[in-house]
């Protein structure tokens, strides 16, 4: 019997763990069930070239990905969705039509102070971002609106990685999506 698919929808401003905690989390399960990961990142240079940052580009490329987070869960697949995804009406109609296709969704807001976050920033792009040599940066020149009740909020600044993971897993324990987890 294959296992029932779901999504993890790790969101938060850049530098807040969520590629940390998506691969943890990857690490952690793989060998017991089918897990697949869809970086910001990666899906932005593949599923979503060409898009820029406006809002409705951004917002098109939530879509994008949820759609394809959907996908993947529907045919069984723990899949982990790690991107900023800024905008609250994104996010939320992706949940939406999860719940419309019968996919729990589960929303995970990491959350750690800008200043955390910029001393983080190996490539210093809140710096830049800072200084106004980089636009369209989230959470400085572009909006990010935090989750108004998302389903797990982590303290990133006051946790470390590994216990970021226990929580979420803790969290999708609780909910039944998983079973208990030595």
């Amino acid at each position: 019997m294959r296992s029932a698919g779901f999504i993890v929808w790790l969101t938060g401003l850049s530098g807040s763990g969520k590629t940390t905690v998506a691969r943890g989390l990857r690490d952690r399960l793989v060998a017991s069930r089918s897990v697949e990961i869809l970086d910001g990142d990666e899906m932005r240079e593949t599923l979503s070239r060409g898009l820029g940052y406006s809002k409705a580009d951004r917002t098109t490329n939530i879509y994008r990905i949820g759609y394809v987070a959907q996908l993947l869960a529907r045919n069984g697949v723990m899949t982990i969705v790690s991107t900023i995804s800024p905008y609250r009406e994104g996010r939320n109609a992706v949940r939406e039509r999860c719940a419309a296709n019968g996919i729990p969704f589960v929303e995970v807001f990491l959350d750690a102070p800008l200043d955390v976050l910029a001393a983080r920033d190996v490539k210093g792009l809140y710096k830049r971002a800072l200084a106004g040599e980089l636009l369209h940066f989230t959470g400085i020149s572009d909006p990010y609106e935090p989750p108004e009740s998302p389903d797990l909020q982590l303290h990133t600044d006051r946790e470390t990685a590994s216990e970021s993971v226990q929580q979420v897993l803790a969290t999708l324990q609780d909910r039944r999506l998983l079973p208990a987890i030595d």
